[in-house]
């Protein structure tokens, strides 16, 4: 049977995209570039590199460096995250079924580790986490399947042994290349046949015994 389970963050675990949509839409903006709603759509399964990257091969700006332009992104997230941090629906129910079958618990994101143990702390389920993986850990960030990797590597178990909870095309890619089987919070979001989750839940509360014992059959 599957010995672990691997959460991504934004979007699975809580309700942070708002956040970093506002965000990147208040420090590209000082540096006058306009971002819409669909336009960071777009980008919001990117790491903050990638964004900060992607807006800049859009349009160059003159005066703070992409490194300071990613660094205050980060800080206005993590303003907005400690004044209203917000669990989705489900996590605690889900915590407590990985508790119940005895599975290791790790967060594999493409946040940067600051905003990863924060947000765990402001839910109250840091202690639920034996390891924490984020886009700092790895040379590139999810769909490159280094993230889950190393996940795996730390809770010491093997890949296809490992449960990975995602919410976005940009993560199912990264957890199916590194081998796991993978349940999709995505109610609506349409996949690619060869690149789809293994399962489509609405919410996390939704997931029981009895996928975890269809999905192993099928692993």
């Amino acid at each position: 049977m599957f010995r672990a389970a691997i959460f991504d963050m934004d979007g699975t675990l809580v309700d942070s995209e708002v956040y970093w949509r506002e965000a990147e839409q208040e420090v590209f903006g000082s540096v006058g570039l306009r971002i819409t709603d669909e336009m960071s759509a777009v980008t919001a399964p990117l790491s903050p590199r990638q964004v900060t990257e992607h807006w800049y091969s859009v349009r160059p700006w003159a005066g703070p460096t992409l490194a300071q332009m990613e660094s205050a992104v980060i800080e206005r997230v993590a303003e907005k995250m400690r004044e209203n941090c917000r669990a989705l629906p489900g996590v605690r129910e889900v915590l407590a079924h990985c508790a119940r079958r005895g599975w290791r618990v790790a967060l594999a994101s493409n946040s940067p580790a600051q905003l990863c143990h924060l947000v765990l702390r402001e839910l109250g389920i840091a202690d639920c986490f034996a390891a924490v993986i984020s886009v700092d850990d790895v040379e590139r960030g999810k769909p490159d399947p280094a993230i889950y990797l190393l996940a795996a590597r730390r809770l010491g178990v093997q890949p296809g042994e490992c449960l990975a909870f995602e919410d976005s095309l940009v993560g199912v890619r990264a957890a199916r290349a590194a081998g796991m089987s993978v349940v999709a919070i995505a109610p609506g979001l349409c996949f690619p046949e060869a690149e789809a989750p293994h399962l489509v839940l609405g919410a996390l509360h939704e997931f029981g015994d009895q996928h975890s014992a269809t999905l192993w059959e099928r692993q």
